[in-house]
This record gives structure tokens, C-alpha cells and sequence, in this order.
């Protein structure tokens, strides 16, 4: 058993590392592909409109273009969904005129931006430099990951304590502090789902924190396909209630029930993937082959982490023989098959959305996904420390009925762990709120 995790572990990186070399470029986000003229042209004349071909289908409302701080008209150009037009008005006295182009990604929300300068043959004054493109608001960034780091942490302590209960230990029904972990790990849930589309919406449209809770802010973006996935998300975390009530009053016998707990899979599975579904799984090559992977990891991770969770401040504290050789040696199996799952999902999704070893090194995404990687190997190495315990000192401890100096190393080891996940989870809000190949 020593020998069989290190060489799992070798298998599943060396697939990784196979998968980088043969990857395909991988193209994240709406992307400007050409102008009609082109950028950096010289024309006679201001042009009266400008094409604008983009990667993939926009909708109008998602394109903004500027000039000189006003907005101007765009519309249909009648040559596909790609590709739209812009009313530019005539100027007088200008070398050069520019154009300040921002485009929402139809899939995540996510924008794009960028400038077109045309320099104009009839010469006049010198004019201003051209406006650079805007950049959206840090403070709603940052927002906007604590949101999304909060509604992972929520995800994963209420699916995977959960399942923790049903497969492991039904009897923490009815322990306190499980009790109200899961029922804050739910209404953290519901406030981040509700949250988050507003910050994604202002985030969208260079907007600013006092815009988050502007109505139009909500209405613009539940007209896309990033606003139905996250009202999808806020009725299942609703459904999520009916679920932990069930077994909050029920106790060890609801969690036994085959009722209750395919009540609870479903309504895991649809946190799982309206949650999934607002990364950057659908991009790349083979959208469907992400979309599975990111389902794989966020179960892993909701299974590893909920079960941690409730095994450091649940079954730990309450030192009772019986609990600690039923649950923990369970728990080390449950743990070590999560964790294979984490690892080659993450490799299935590393070369989806990353593409190529060019990118993973010299791009910011590339960059913080390998140190979100490195703490990840760190948190392997605990928690193959807390796998040794498991088979060297277990039994001792329960000899000891749970002795608190026989225990403490593996609570130290497990809290170590603990932490590192949740920081884990941290890049990983950092990186679905960033532009991969940026």
C-alpha cells in the first residue's frame, strides 16, 4: 500500500505532462480576430462605419465601443453572428482617430478589450494621445473572488459533508457542530450564488461595487447564458435547504434512508454542475470532455475537503473509540480515491484550457495554476502523512480510547492539511476569474 500512491501519483503526472506536449492551442474568451480597415491603417477620411470580426458569435449588447469617451452605435453587419458594425462620426482637425473596443465572452462573462487607431492622410493639429482600453475595477475583481472563493468552500463542506454523513458516519446527524457547519456551509452558499452574478455583472461592464446592486446590473446579465446557469444555481441551493432539513430533523435514520440520499445526489450533482458550468471547461478543442472533467474535480475536491472538515472539528474532538476505527480508516479510502480523481481530472482540464506548456509557463493563468499545483503536492505529502498514522497508530489510539496525545499528531496533520485546500481553493478563484492564455 506505501508503494501503490507514489506510483499512482507518477502515472497520473506523467499522463499530465503527455497530454501538454500534444495538446492543440487552446482559445479562451471572445476574442477581436480583424477589423475592415484594419488597425493602424491610413485612410483619406474618418471611415463612416467599422467591421469588427470577432472569434466566436457576440450578442450586440455584449460589444461597447468608444470614442473619445462616447459611445457609439453598433450594430448587425449581415455577414454572421460573429461580426458586427460600428457608426463612427465624422471628426474635423484630427490625424488620427481611435477606437476603444470591450466584448463579454458569451460562455463565462468574462471581457475582452482592446483599441483600433486609424491616422487620417489630411494632417491637422497634433491630437491626443489614443485613449488606452479600460480596464474593469479591481475592487469588484477582488469582490468577486472572495464570492467565488467563499461558494466553493460552501460547495464543497455541504456536499462533501453529506456525503461524509451518509457513507461514514450517519451519527454526526446529530452532533452540534456538524450540525451547524453544514447550515452555514448552506447559507454561505445561497448568499454567494446570489451575489455572484452581480459582481460578474458589474465586473462585465467596467462598472464599479456601487453597481452590484443596481437592478439593471442583474437584468442585463440573466438575459445571457452565464445569468440562466446562475439562477439555476440559486434554486438548487433552495432545493439544498429541503435536503439538509431533511436530515438536520430526521437524524442517523434520514441519513441511512436510500431516499434521502438520492435526494441529496441529485441535488448534489446539480450544485456540482451549475457551478462547474461558469468555469472555463467549455472552451478549448473538446468542451465535453472538460465540462466531465470539471464535474470529476469539484466532486473530489467537495469529497476531500467536506470529509476533512468534519473529521477535524467533528469526529476528532469528540476522542470516541468506536467513531475513530469505523470512521477514519474510511475516510483515508474515501480521501485517496478523491484525490486520483482531482489529479487526472486536473490534468484532463489543464490541458483544456492551458493547451500548451508555452502557456502554462510564460502566461499570468499558466503561472498561478502551477502554484496552485505546488501547494496541491504539498497538501499530498500531508495528507500521505496522515495515511501513515492511519495505519501505524490507529489502533493504538482506540486502545487508548482516544487518547489526546496519541491523537494530536493526526489532528495537527489533518488541520495542515485543511488549510492548504483552502488555499487551493483560493487559486482556483483566482483562475476562473481570470482570462487563461493572459
Amino acid at each position: 500500500m506505501r508503494r501503490r500512491a507514489p506510483s499512482l501519483l507518477t502515472v497520473l503526472l506523467t499522463a499530465l505532462t503527455a497530454l501538454l506536449l500534444a495538446a492543440p492551442p487552446a482559445f479562451a474568451h471572445t476574442e477581436l480576430e480583424s477589423s475592415s480597415p484594419a488597425d493602424r491603417s491610413r485612410l483619406a477620411r474618418t471611415p463612416a462605419t467599422v467591421r469588427l470580426a470577432f472569434s466566436e458569435p457576440v450578442e450586440l449588447d455584449d460589444v461597447h465601443v468608444t470614442a473619445d469617451g462616447r459611445q457609439l452605435t453598433v450594430h448587425r453587419s449581415g455577414r454572421g453572428d460573429d461580426t458586427v458594425e460600428v457608426t463612427v462620426p465624422k471628426t474635423s482637425g484630427r490625424s488620427r482617430v481611435a477606437l476603444v473596443w470591450q466584448v463579454l465572452d458569451m460562455k463565462d462573462g468574462h471581457p475582452t478589450s482592446g483599441t483600433l487607431s486609424f491616422r487620417l492622410a489630411a494632417k491637422a493639429a497634433p491630437d491626443a494621445a489614443a485613449p488606452t482600453a479600460p480596464e474593469p475595477s479591481e475592487a469588484v475583481h477582488t469582490a468577486w473572488v472572495t464570492v467565488r472563493w467563499a461558494g466553493y468552500l460552501a460547495l464543497a463542506l455541504y456536499v462533501g459533508g453529506l456525503a461524509f454523513l451518509a457513507l461514514l458516519w450517519p451519527q454526526g446527524t446529530l452532533d452540534r457542530r456538524t450540525r451547524r457547519l453544514l447550515t452555514l456551509s448552506w447559507a454561505t452558499g445561497l448568499a454567494a450564488s446570489l451575489l455572484a452574478p452581480g459582481l460578474q455583472g458589474a465586473y462585465g461592464s467596467l462598472g464599479t461595487l456601487g453597481d452590484v446592486f443596481q437592478r439593471a446590473t442583474y437584468t442585463d446579465l440573466l438575459g445571457t447564458e452565464v445569468g440562466v446557469v446562475a439562477a439555476c444555481r440559486v434554486l438548487m441551493w433552495v432545493l439544498a435547504a429541503i435536503v439538509l432539513a431533511a436530515v438536520l430533523q430526521g437524524g442517523d435514520r434520514a441519513a441511512r434512508s436510500p431516499g434521502w440520499r438520492v435526494g441529496a445526489l441529485a441535488v448534489s450533482l446539480g450544485l456540482l454542475r451549475t457551478t462547474s458550468m461558469t468555469g472555463h471547461n467549455s472552451e478549448g478543442t473538446h468542451p465535453g470532455w472538460g465540462a466531465v472533467a470539471d464535474l470529476v474535480h469539484l466532486l473530489g475536491v467537495s469529497l476531500w475537503l467536506g470529509g476533512l472538515t468534519l473529521l477535524l472539528l467533528g469526529v476528532l474532538p469528540r476522542r470516541r473509540p468506536e467513531e475513530l476505527s469505523a470512521v477514519v480508516p474510511g475516510y483515508s479510502t474515501l480521501a485517496g480515491v478523491s484525490v486520483a480523481a482531482i489529479v487526472a481530472a486536473g490534468a484532463v482540464l489543464t490541458w483544456q484550457v492551458v493547451g500548451s506548456f508555452g502557456a502554462l509557463l510564460h502566461t499570468g493563468y499558466g503561472r498561478l495554476l502551477l502554484l496552485k499545483l505546488a501547494v496541491l503536492a504539498l497538501v499530498l505529502a500531508l495528507a500521505q502523512r496522515s495515511r501513515g498514522w492511519v495505519r501505524t497508530r490507529l489502533d493504538i489510539a482506540v486502545l487508548l480510547r482516544g487518547d489526546r496525545a496519541t491523537v494530536r499528531p493526526f489532528v495537527h496533520s489533518v488541520a495542515a492539511e485543511t488549510g492548504l485546500v483552502l488555499v487551493v481553493l483560493a487559486a482556483t478563484s483566482l483562475l476562473v476569474t481570470s482570462a487563461p492564455g493572459r
